[in-house]
């Protein structure tokens, strides 16, 4: 069976930081122009979310290069060698 690699298993992790980044800044400049903690969270949460959809959009939008198509094809052909 095809092991991820390491990279492929800490994609969804570097979605989950990148977003998060994201919201710390936006949560900061909320923070700093209102003084308001309460607003400063909800924008924070707010832009997490629409951080982390936009980047899985992102990253489902791209197309696979020649390696991740040859590898598809390589594990499509060994299942269905097992049926």
């Amino acid at each position: 069976m095809h092991q991820p690699t390491r990279k492929d298993r800490f994609r969804p992790v570097e979605l989950l930081v990148i977003s998060a980044i994201l919201a710390v800044f936006v949560g900061l400049v909320v923070l700093m122009s209102t003084r308001q903690l309460l607003l400063a969270s909800i924008f924070l949460g707010i832009a997490f979310i629409v951080a982390l959809v936009g980047l899985a959009m992102f990253s489902l939008a791209f197309k696979p290069n020649a390696e991740e198509v040859s590898d598809l094809e390589e594990q499509n052909r060994g299942d269905d060698s097992t049926h």
